[in-house]
């Protein structure tokens, strides 16, 4: 069921270390397509349509959000998988699973859960995801979460870029010591490819970055230039578009041929050289590497931290803590599906899942239903 000419470094579903559960299956599906088909039915994948990615849902209809930005880094994964002959079912499951952990209002909720969860274990939303797929999920007859093979479980809870990073206390049964495959390694890169070109589409729909001001980034600059000097009488809403779609596929290619170059000088031959092997071998060339961290900083500066997104950041901040307080003080407020969990998870751990479960709309629903006195109950 697997494509013929996977690469010798390539993750193959016939060698997978298997489940946790032993099932009998009704098809022939290869283990990856069943782990990517499980991901798009569970009910986390649903909640990130309404979870944010910079812009709150009532922001507007047109910004990501991690549904639509999971959809892009799968569409991006797999074209970069497919160039390098490595496992596109393997690749697409874990870009679409990279996020379920995510809570409403984007790394704000994420940071605010580890605050409050300082003495009960902490927050990541690697980890978070991980405990989604192991456990959380209630769909089959016989276990608790998706069942997933374990290299896919092994690529959520490796996944690590500037913003997520995994704990190693969560890796003891994932091989601490060794590499993820390539298949999980080049996740990290399609999420960035990802997130820095819809940001800027997203920014500049919003008006609060200006293309005047994106010269300033030389990624960005030589690119639009490219398209104009290709297409000299295209509108400006177009060349932005084309700006995006060419700046995704120079990217693209510079990891594919920067990844292929490691391969060759290192003489990677095989998947268990992979894991062996001293550092990560998919990754952008230098000059791209330095000319996109000037991109993200760009971003950093004048869209992560736009006034209007601050203040959004600093509303979330203040839900999500009055209601994780008010939980904890009354726990009695949980659904009793949720409070029946304390003896086996703890109070706090319990409450978390509840919180990073929500969408952000649900969260400001529940913030109305507790504190509003004329609001729903």
């Amino acid at each position: 069921m697997e494509r013929p000419d996977l690469a010798s470094y390539a993750t193959r579903s016939l060698e997978s270390r298997g489940r946790r559960h032993r099932e009998e299956f009704k098809d022939l599906r290869s283990a990856f397509a069943r782990d990517r088909d499980r991901i798009i039915h569970c009910a986390a994948f649903r909640r990130l349509e309404y979870k944010t990615q910079v812009f709150v849902n009532h922001e507007g209809d047109y910004y990501r959000t991690r549904l639509t930005h999971s959809l892009e880094v799968a569409q991006i994964a797999r074209g970069i998988a497919r160039r390098l002959l490595l496992n596109e079912d393997l690749v697409e499951a874990l870009a679409l699973a990279h996020d379920l952990g995510h809570t409403p209002f984007g790394h704000t909720g994420e940071e605010v859960l580890n605050r409050l969860m300082e003495n009960f274990g902490g927050f990541e939303h690697n980890r978070q995801s991980l405990r989604i797929v192991e456990t959380l999920e209630e769909r089959y007859p016989t276990f608790n979460g998706l069942n997933l093979s374990w290299e896919t479980r092994e690529g959520i809870i490796k996944h690590s870029s500037e913003y997520d990073q995994a704990a190693t206390a969560d890796l003891v049964d994932y091989c601490p010591g060794e590499r993820p495959s390539l298949e999980a390694q080049l996740i990290d890169l399609a999420d960035e490819i990802a997130y820095n070109n819809h940001d800027i589409d997203d920014g500049l729909k919003a008006g609060h970055i200006k293309l005047a001001e994106l010269a300033e980034a030389e990624l960005w600059q030589e690119t639009f230039v490219l398209v104009g000097q290709k297409y000299p009488l295209l509108d400006e809403e177009r060349h932005i578009f084309q700006t995006i779609s060419h700046l995704i596929g120079r990217l693209i290619h510079d990891v594919v041929t920067t990844t292929l170059a490691n391969i060759e000088a290192h003489g990677i031959d095989s998947v268990s050289r992979v894991r062996l092997h001293s550092a990560r071998l998919v990754a952008f060339s230098e000059e791209i590497d330095q000319k996109n961290r000037q991109l993200k900083g760009f971003l950093f500066k004048n869209l992560y931290r736009h006034y209007r997104v601050e203040r959004m950041r600093v509303k979330a901040e203040r839900f999500l803590s009055m209601i994780f307080d008010s939980y904890v003080t009354n726990p009695t407020l949980l659904p009793r599906s949720y409070q029946d969990r304390f003896e086996l998870y703890g109070k706090e751990r319990v409450i978390c899942d509840f919180l990073a479960g929500m969408t952000d709309r649900y969260a400001l629903e529940e913030y109305r239903r507790l504190y509003e006195p004329y609001g729903p109950v």
